[in-house]
């Protein structure tokens, strides 16, 4: 049995075909305006260049853009009721208080503030308004709403209050799709109700964006059943994402670390993955990328679901090149999928990143006999600056003085120098399609976050119990073996502002999927 990884990118889709841990083959297709084609397309080529038995593929695992796109590019949102359970508190700050305005007039603005929500405890802040609950359903009526969210204070300690809005929700608006915030995002109000509420505007699409990866496998006459990533490196069921697509966000860099700690096997490193346009740089910590600890913007909007702690600079393989040895500037501005055209050293006419690779002995591609009339000085110069600009970006990711290696990955990695300062930069085999080596590898993820009261002989260990029990409840729930779950986050923070000795508690594990547990076993 075979797996095969596909991400999506806004220049390349690249595809690779994984026999355990054997790369058969990988290959880069362009990317599509309706990237289900690209994907067909993709999936195509590395079957042929991999010449395997498609009824003998396993899986399929896709990682795509087309969510966060979505929301940066203010498009395809559908209008949200955003029901916030917190009377008499909060009420100054309305749902989408902080939103851009573009994006707050796409969902609607339709938010409401109803009594309810709970103390950091569990006891009840104030008794949820039934009759409020029933009067706004009227109103998602006649304004024909198709989707809601629901977010309570202190959700993630008591959610009984959220499930009970969206029974009545139901009750009275059939076929109305509900996301409640305690599914989506962490402590801290407003952050995880604007999560809940992009979550929301983003259903249909995620039911149409399901369906045609579906129909493009269909039309491939791959049989097998698919997965989405999600942006901590794990594996979403398509019915899942169909509920959750911002957990797609950022799945893109994710997907890049992964496949560089597969194909070096290295746990813990900084990744550097160098695209047409930017590079994206991350630190590996137990083979996976280093989490956010604050919150996160997308699209101008502040949210606090999980992210990877990934960062981008405007430089990649399509970089402009300008100035003088004296002053010279690479990038942001980008040539992007158009480098193969209108680089210098494929007899284009803009000096590019690329180029000055090429004219250092960096790479061999392309014809460098059409650099020739470069200025030596300028090239050494654009050389300097591009290594000084790596070398910022790694250090910027670096969190102790100890000296960690630097994977780098990703089709433009050629412009990276062996070295950085004191680190060594290792390009693995096969790292020109690392991303998609990382959504073939994806795991399953369980993940509990929420807060405990250390009273009534509730200790910090059996707290931490609890909540490792429940996230690996929550793997094998979505498909993941039990043997094979592994804990690789666990944090505890005393919350001091709060009484009655408060903790948060953290706790993240990840297993193989059963099918393909199955087919390591056969593999091996």
């Amino acid at each position: 049995m075979y797996r095969v990884g596909i991400d999506v990118g806004g220049t390349n889709t690249d595809a690779v075909v994984l026999k355990g841990s054997e790369v058969l083959a990988g290959i880069k297709a362009s990317t599509t305006e309706d990237v289900t084609s690209g994907v067909f397309e993709a999936l195509e080529q590395v079957i042929d260049a991999s010449g395997i038995d498609r009824a003998r593929i396993g899986a399929v695992m896709i990682g795509t853009t087309h969510f966060t796109n979505a929301v940066i590019e203010r498009r395809h949102l559908d209008p949200v009721a955003a029901i916030r359970l917190g009377l008499p508190s909060g009420a100054g700050l309305p749902p989408m208080v902080d939103w851009p305005e573009d994006i707050r007039e796409m969902v609607g603005d339709h938010g409401y503030q109803v009594k309810g929500g709970y103390e950091f405890d569990g006891r009840i802040l104030s008794p949820l308004d039934e009759g409020e609950i029933r009067r706004i359903a009227g109103e998602i009526r006649e304004k024909g709403i198709r989707a809601a969210s629901v977010t309570g204070v202190f959700s993630g300690v008591n959610d009984a209050m959220e499930l009970r809005a969206r029974e009545i929700l139901i009750e009275e608006c059939p076929g109305l799709s509900v996301v409640l915030s305690r599914d989506i995002g962490r402590h801290g109000l407003l952050a995880r109700e604007s999560a809940a509420i992009m979550n929301a505007s983003l259903l249909r699409l995620a039911d149409k964006t399901v369906r045609a990866f579906g129909h493009a496998l269909e039309q491939a006459g791959v049989k097998a059943p698919f997965f989405i990533t999600q942006n901590d490196g794990t594996l979403m069921a398509a019915d899942t994402v169909r509920a959750f697509p911002v957990l797609t966000f950022a799945s893109g860099p994710t997907n890049s670390m992964r496949g560089a700690a597969f194909l070096t096997g290295l746990k813990e490193a900084i990744v550097v993955d160098v695209g047409g346009t930017t590079s994206d740089v991350g630190a590996l910590s137990h083979g996976f990328p280093r989490q956010a600890s604050t919150s996160v913007d997308i699209g101008g909007v502040r949210t606090n679901f999980r992210m990877p702690d990934v960062f981008s600079i405007g430089l990649g393989g399509g970089s402009l090149v300008k100035g003088t040895p004296e002053s010279v500037v690479i990038g942001p501005q980008s040539v992007g999928y158009r480098v193969r055209q209108e680089a210098l050293v494929f007899g284009g006419q803009t000096l590019t990143a690329t180029d000055i690779a090429v004219a250092t002995g960096k790479a061999e591609i392309g014809d460098a006999a059409l650099l020739a009339n470069l200025d030596p000085e300028l090239v050494t110069a654009a050389a300097a600056r591009m290594t000084e600009m790596f070398e910022t970006c790694v250090e910027r990711a670096r969190i102790s003085a100890e000296p960690v290696p630097v994977i780098a990955v990703g089709g433009g990695s050629v412009l990276m120098p062996d070295q950085i300062g004191d680190l060594q930069v290792i390009r693995p085999e096969n790292f020109a399609v690392a991303n998609a080596v990382g959504a073939a590898i994806a795991q399953i993820s369980g993940e509990t976050d929420r807060i405990f009261s250390l009273t009534d002989g509730v200790t910090r260990d059996s707290a931490l119990a609890e909540a490792e029990a429940e996230a690996r409840a929550q793997a094998i729930a979505a498909g993941a073996v039990a043997e094979t779950i592994e804990v690789i986050e666990r944090e505890d923070m005393p919350l001091a502002y709060l009484p009655g000795n408060a903790t948060r508690i953290h706790v993240k594990v990840v297993g193989e999927m059963g099918a393909l547990a199955e087919m390591e076993v056969e593999n091996a």
